[in-house]
């Protein structure tokens, strides 16, 4: 398929696929007539970088999670306890938002249940 339809397809312009292809994190399309031609399993490497990209991972580690085993194994380990971190500390944010949109007190830092709160999670924090 050409890039206009992997684009029109998977939603990433044509632009980002040619990045992607001089990083090397796309392989290099066959050409027919000067023009790129993709098999069809391009749009799933496609899909998987766009996930990847929303996951966090940068260029290098997306770089890196295409390498051998040996050599992703330790980047994907650091991603990993990172996301769990961040999800973490999305579900302390969201627990402060909700407790918020409940919450009575002029400034929630002054509220006993939300300074409790706050006091569990540095607890947890230092674990």
């Amino acid at each position: 398929m050409t890039i206009g339809r992997l684009a029109e397809i998977t939603g990433v312009p044509a632009s980002a696929i040619r990045f992607w292809e001089r990083h090397g994190l796309l392989p290099a399309p066959e050409r027919q007539g000067g023009q790129r031609r993709y098999p069809p399993e391009a749009a799933e490497r496609i899909v998987l970088l766009r996930k990847c990209q929303q996951a966090g991972l940068t260029l290098v580690e997306i770089s890196e999670l295409q390498q051998d085993r040996s050599r992703r194994q330790a980047m994907i380990r650091a991603k990993v306890a990172e996301i769990e971190q961040r999800m973490v500390d999305l579900e302390h944010a969201h627990q402060m938002l909700e407790h918020a949109l409940q919450c009575g007190e002029e400034d929630i830092v002054n509220c006993p249940k939300f300074r409790e709160q706050m006091a569990t999670w540095r607890e947890q924090g230092s674990s």
